[in-house]
């Protein structure tokens, strides 16, 4: 039962909740249901408590991966999966409600305990169980007067249904809907249909603010009890996230995002020359980046450490004052000794790659996902493994120091521990030739032929062909990710 226009994951999810007979329905903004079918929006998603534990289990069996959000943004009988669209690609987010929480965006201090009357009045409406219309209206005025009437809503500028939430208020406020409200307010105490019209009325343009702020504070003390945290605390809590969140984003450029609940991922992506690493790694970016904390780090071009730019930095008057000459590709090096800034360069190189992995590290282990461009391991890419070993043969014997930044460059090597998931981007090494156009053919060449030589299954990593269209690799390398997640 696939209707156009639906996500194959999503209408997968919807037959499987009715074959297991799941006691659910998609709970609100049902005017615009389609936007959820097709990935656009949220499934909002109301589920029995006692169906939990197979709802959880369905979504498992689907591929949906339980994500952790901000611990500001928690709310108990919550929970959030994603899962991932085959087909398109596409995130699917199923926001999963045991309790019927709302509030303002700031805190969600409400729980209506409406869900077993809610549930019950559901019906299959296409793929999905809707709730009566007349249950979603009276749960969408409560939700709006609580987010938008109240005197702090409106001190906060948060007093104006959006475009949206007006053309659902219009959806739903039909004639018929609002004939049939009374069954649904006599089981909401205090809720009484004077108040209900009241409601109706403060949601309308160009209803004074004073008369929106009277009806809201009757509101707040028909569902007093229902409230998570006393008033005083609510307000509190609303005003200094009101305050600290911009304050967050625009100074310090920090933006909370979601963290996957079975930890986080630390993925190195190695290859040749033109086997589109950095492409992919951008496109992986972009992909998972609105939804996930994600890190993109590159090891064989690593970020510089503080003592690397004060070294290099005096290296570098030595260049310009022609005391030393270049020293160039590693490929492209014949028989020939190298001075000490060339053994100081490897020695900062290696100790700032050892940094990469360590940030990387302790970003995936708070539950971010690292999407590492090059890779360090042995036996793998000369121009990304220790260096002075090779070269200090080379060198007059009995020199200490050189044997001290040898001894020093393989220790940071070595402390350099395998990622989570290796993904191998495989490219016969005369294609990379022909895309690799900027680079000699001989330096191209000989990395290219590393990686297409080399056995992976001793390290157990996922092989991709790098051959196909950057689409196809793509959605593999997004199937490869998911799974490891």
């Amino acid at each position: 039962m696939i209707t156009e226009g639906v996500l194959g994951l999503v209408a997968q999810l919807a037959e499987s909740l009715q074959a297991r007979n799941i006691n659910y329905c998609h709970w609100k903004s049902n005017a615009f249901l389609y936007r959820s079918l097709n990935g656009e929006n949220d499934l909002d998603l109301l589920v029995s408590k006692e169906h939990a534990s197979c709802f959880c289990a369905i979504l498992h069996e689907l591929g949906f991966k339980e994500t952790l959000v901000p611990d500001d943004e928690e709310l108990p009988g919550v929970r959030n999966y994603y899962g991932l669209d085959q087909n398109t690609g596409r995130l699917v987010h199923v926001h999963a409600h045991f309790q019927l929480i709302m509030g303002n965006d700031l805190s969600k201090n409400y729980r209506i305990p409406l869900e077993k009357e809610y549930l019950a009045s559901a019906v299959n409406s296409g793929l999905m169980r809707v709730p009566a219309a007349e249950f979603e209206l009276v749960i969408f005025v409560v939700r709006m007067i609580l987010k938008h009437s109240t005197w702090d809503a409106i001190v906060m500028r948060h007093g104006k249904l959006t475009k949206t939430e007006e053309m659902e208020l219009l959806a739903l406020a039909t004639e018929e809907n609002l004939s049939n409200v009374g069954y649904v307010l006599v089981q909401i105490p205090g809720l009484t249909r004077v108040l209900f019209e009241d409601c109706l009325l403060a949601l309308q343009a160009g209803c004074p603010a004073w008369r929106r702020i009277r009806i809201a504070g009757d509101v707040l003390k028909v569902f007093e009890s229902c409230a998570r945290y006393p008033r005083w605390r609510d307000l509190l809590t609303k005003f200094s996230r009101r305050i600290w969140r911009p304050i967050l984003q625009r100074v310090f450029k920090s933006i909370l995002k979601n963290r996957f609940a079975t930890g986080g991922l630390f993925v190195a992506i190695v290859g040749g020359d033109g086997a589109g690493k950095t492409t992919l790694i951008n496109a992986l970016g972009d992909w998972l980046a609105g939804t996930y904390e994600v890190k993109k780090l590159h090891m064989g071009k690593p970020d510089w450490s503080w003592a690397t730019v004060v070294l290099r930095g005096l290296l570098k008057l030595g260049t310009l004052f022609r005391f030393y000459s270049f020293e160039g590709d590693t490929y492209e090096e014949t028989f020939q000794s190298h001075g000490y800034p060339w053994f100081i360069r490897a020695l900062c190189t290696a100790h700032d790659r050892y940094l990469t992995f360590v940030n990387g590290r302790r970003f995936a282990a708070n539950g971010g996902v690292v999407l590492c461009d090059r890779y360090s391991f042995p036996g793998f890419m000369q121009m990304d493994g220790p260096q002075c070993g090779f070269a200090v043969g080379r060198m007059p014997q009995n020199q200490a120091l050189l044997k001290a930044i040898v001894r020093w460059e393989a220790e940071y090597y070595q402390r350099i521990g395998m990622p989570d998931h290796l993904i191998v981007l495989r490219l016969d090494p005369e294609i990379a030739v022909q895309r690799k156009q900027d680079e000699t053919e001989t330096s191209v060449r000989a990395r290219s032929s590393e990686v297409w030589n080399l056995d992976w299954s001793t390290l157990s990593a996922s092989v991709v062909n790098a051959g196909q269209s950057k689409e196809e690799v793509l959605s593999q390398v997004k199937n490869l990710l998911w799974n490891n997640t």
